[in-house]
């Protein structure tokens, strides 16, 4: 486990990206998720359990490192596991561009977590 960071101290570029991706990646799973409500039956249980993991995942992962907490490593590498399962459900529907577009921004995003989770705060 790694020590916090002081409050004051501004979170360095990486973290402020790895929040960003992660908002993003969020942002777009929540349009994803919206958008196979809508179509009903067509929206199959692996996807959408995989979307909603994965936008709840990226939204806390943010809000963890924001507040620098010291588990922020340990939940950057889970986060990075929901997007990966994520990318790989919205690729199920390539011809989709919505899902597309999910699955480039859950990839994103798991990069940067990885990256994140061996980083220190």
């Amino acid at each position: 486990m790694t020590q916090q960071q002081p409050a004051t101290e501004p979170l360095t570029k990486e973290m402020q990206e790895c929040i960003q991706a992660c908002m993003a990646c969020h942002g777009v799973c929540e349009e994803a998720i919206s958008a196979c409500l809508q179509r009903g039956g067509e929206a199959q249980t692996r996807i959408m359990r995989a979307l909603l993991d994965c936008s709840e995942m990226t939204r806390m992962c943010a809000d963890m490192m924001m507040r620098r907490s010291p588990l922020h490593n340990e939940m950057c590498m889970m986060c990075a596991q929901a997007c990966d399962l994520c990318a790989e459900a919205c690729m199920s529907m390539p011809e989709d561009e919505l899902m597309t577009r999910c699955a480039e921004s859950c990839r994103r995003c798991s990069e940067m977590c990885r990256a994140m989770a061996g980083a220190p705060m």
